[in-house]
Formats: C-alpha cells, sequence, structure tokens
C-alpha cells in the first residue's frame, strides 16, 4: 500500500541504519521539516539522478530510504542541522507536484530475511579498513575510521555500505539489491577495485 512522503532529493545516497546531518536553508525544505516535525518526523531521501540538491529541476531515482529526524539544532542565518536516521527502503510509486516541497507516493520495500548469518562480513570489514588506509596512504582524507559496526548481520551490511568510499552511482546500486549477501559481495568486489587502484598508484604503476 502507497502512502504519502516528504521527499528530500540529495546527491549522495542514504542506507537504513545508519545517519544522515544535513543543513537546512532553502525555504521549501525549512517548509519540509516543519511538516516533518509537526507530524511522525519521517521524510523519503532520494539520489539525484541528474541536476542538482537546490533549485529543483533535477531527475531523481525511484529507490530511497525513509528517514526519521532525531534532532533538530539552530545555526545563523535561519538555517538548521538536521540529524536524521536511516530506517527502511522504499519504492517510488508516483511523483507528486514539488509545491511547497517535493513530495511523492510510495511504498516500503520488503527486506528478505537472512537465511544465511555466517556471511563474511568481518573480512569485507577488513577490506574497508584496508581502503581507507591505502586512501590516507595517498593523500586523501578519509576522516574518522575509528568506526564499529553492529552485531546484526543486516544492519552491518547497510553500515559497510555507507562506511564505503563509493561513487554514488554505486551506492545506489548497493541500496537497490534486496538480499544482504548478495549486497556483501558486490560490495567486496567494489572494494577489491578500489584496493587494485590504489596500489598502482601509490606502486607508480
Amino acid at each position: 500500500m502507497s502512502f504519502e512522503l516528504p521527499m528530500f532529493p540529495l546527491g549522495s545516497v542514504l542506507f537504513p541504519h545508519t545517519v544522515l546531518p544535513l543543513r537546512v536553508f532553502e525555504p521549501r525544505y525549512q517548509a519540509l521539516v516543519d511538516t516533518c516535525l509537526a507530524g511522525d518526523g519521517r521524510f523519503g531521501v532520494v539520489l539525484i539522478e541528474r541536476g542538482s540538491e537546490v533549485g529543483g529541476g533535477d531527475t531523481r531515482f525511484e529507490t530511497g530510504t525513509i528517514a526519521h529526524i532525531a534532532g533538530v539544532a539552530d545555526l545563523e542565518e535561519g538555517h538548521r542541522l538536521i540529524l536524521a536516521v536511516g530506517t527502511r527502503r522504499f519504492e517510488v510509486a508516483q511523483w507528486l507536484p514539488d509545491d511547497p516541497y517535493p513530495r511523492a507516493l510510495v511504498e516500503a520495500r520488503q527486506d528478505p530475511a537472512v537465511e544465511n548469518t555466517d556471511l563474511p562480513v568481518a573480512e569485507t570489514e577488513r577490506k574497508l579498513r584496508r581502503t581507507l588506509a591505502l586512501m590516507s596512504e595517498a593523500g586523501y582524507d578519509v576522516g574518522d575510521t575509528s568506526f564499529q559496526v553492529s552485531d546484526e548481520v543486516t544492519v552491518a551490511v547497510q553500515q559497510l555500505s555507507a562506511l564505503a568510499p563509493l561513487s554514488p552511482i554505486d551506492a545506489q546500486e548497493l541500496l537497490n539489491i534486496d538480499a544482504p549477501g548478495e549486497q556483501l559481495a558486490r560490495l567486496k568486489s567494489l572494494l577489491d577495485e578500489e584496493i587494485t587502484v590504489l596500489q598502482q598508484q601509490l606502486g607508480g604503476g
């Protein structure tokens, strides 16, 4: 069954079970936040396929993640910092008019149960840490690498996907995958490719 959600198109992907900080300044997104705070605090996040986050007129992907506002802080010049948490994925059934802010009818996507809990989460985490270490050695700013992931497999897969240094398109590909095992396998493959490239760069190849 479809339901209406305020929508926040972004240039990045939000995964379930991960945190999203947002600096809100456009009037239409200020209105979106006001609506969310007056209601259940939920809005949808989708990746922009073409266009810009500011000003509208963008083309958006259809699969996104429901976010729940966990905190709001007022900043200078009327801006606000929003802290939201991804909950579950959805599929856009129909885009509605963008006035006063982007909206859509969406259908929640049911994630399949994990039949095999012995997925290579720890191995993938090691690959991610290896990737970030090589990036740091190559001079990239990788931020805080002292992260920890959940002991719950389905949550850990989403967290690792969010932490990985991926292009938005690659991240969207991972978000589209239903089975956690398949998502983890694809993430491992992407990390292997990135490690190979970084090793060539560092080796002068």
